[in-house]
């Protein structure tokens, strides 16, 4: 995490775009690495304020640790209208901990409180993990998929390299009633089968870059009704600026690329995604 954090707070802050004619939410931000500040610090309060000047008025916030999920939840009870937060232990990290279970028990802990909407960033990432190292990932996913199950929360997915194991566990445990795969990386067949399933695909700003053809195709087999959009801030930020440091301000360059590709309006569509994001991890105020 530190070195991630290092890394990013060298990179140039991306411009921020047009508004849009209506708001939306940012599905997948890590605020706590945008930032590198406390979870009420005016640094927080600073990338939400430039998110809500071009439209994007809501974030939800995603732990990959108990550390950054606690960090998490303690910014969504600070900006109790703007943020709502997501608990997890990430799938790359989750087979190296030594109390796997001591650890799952806080963030089932976590997941009971108000502002968590989701159970996420979990999964599994065959990119990273070793095989030696992969059935312990699978055990966390599954642990995760409980606690969602449980707590009647949105299940948020990690799937790096390993679309067939995640969708199969998915069907071999059963899925929460609202599954969103983050940062989707599927090709146009994965994406039916995930819409067949009722599942949302969360598409960032991978989706913009030009060697993307398999992503562009997939965004076309998405209904309206299961697509979010996210930007994994600080990573992946979309053209035009790619490789910049990324915040929330950056979804609307996401929106426009969909709307163009799939000759949809800017607004309907905005507020259909807003809705959608609104009906998976319930309403920002509560």
């Amino acid at each position: 995490m530190a070195d991630r954090n290092n890394r990013e707070s060298d990179r140039r802050a991306a411009p921020l775009p047009e508004p849009l004619p209506t708001t939306c939410v940012d599905s997948h931000a890590h605020l706590e690495i945008v930032t590198g500040a406390a979870a009420d610090h005016d640094d927080v309060k600073k990338v939400l304020d430039d998110a809500r000047s071009v439209g994007i008025d809501r974030v939800v916030q995603v732990g990959i640790s108990v550390k950054e999920s606690q960090w998490s939840v303690d910014c969504a009870n600070y900006f109790n209208t703007q943020v709502l937060a997501a608990v997890a232990l990430h799938p790359n990290d989750a087979p190296l901990i030594e109390d796997l279970d001591s650890d799952l028990e806080e963030i089932n802990r976590l997941a009971g409180e108000k502002r968590v909407c989701a159970i996420g960033e979990t999964g599994m990432d065959f990119f990273r993990t070793e095989e030696s190292l992969r059935d312990k990932q699978k055990y966390s996913f599954k642990k995760h998929i409980e606690i969602a199950k449980a707590h009647k929360k949105a299940l948020m997915i990690h799937d790096r390299d390993s679309h067939r194991a995640v969708l199969d566990l998915l069907d071999e445990v059963g899925a929460p009633t609202h599954t969103v795969f983050h940062s989707f990386s599927g090709d146009a067949e994965m994406a039916k089968e995930c819409v067949a399933k009722g599942y949302l695909l969360s598409f960032s700003g991978t989706l913009t870059f030009k060697n993307a053809p398999l992503l562009h195709e997939a965004l076309m087999h998405v209904p309206l009704e299961n697509l979010l959009v996210e930007t994994d801030a600080p990573f992946l930020t979309p053209t035009p600026n790619r490789g910049a440091h990324n915040t929330p301000a950056q979804i609307p360059h996401i929106l426009r690329f969909i709307s163009e590709r799939r000759g949809e309006d800017l607004t309907t569509l905005t507020r259909a995604i807003s809705n959608n994001a609104e009906r998976v991890f319930g309403s920002f105020i509560r």
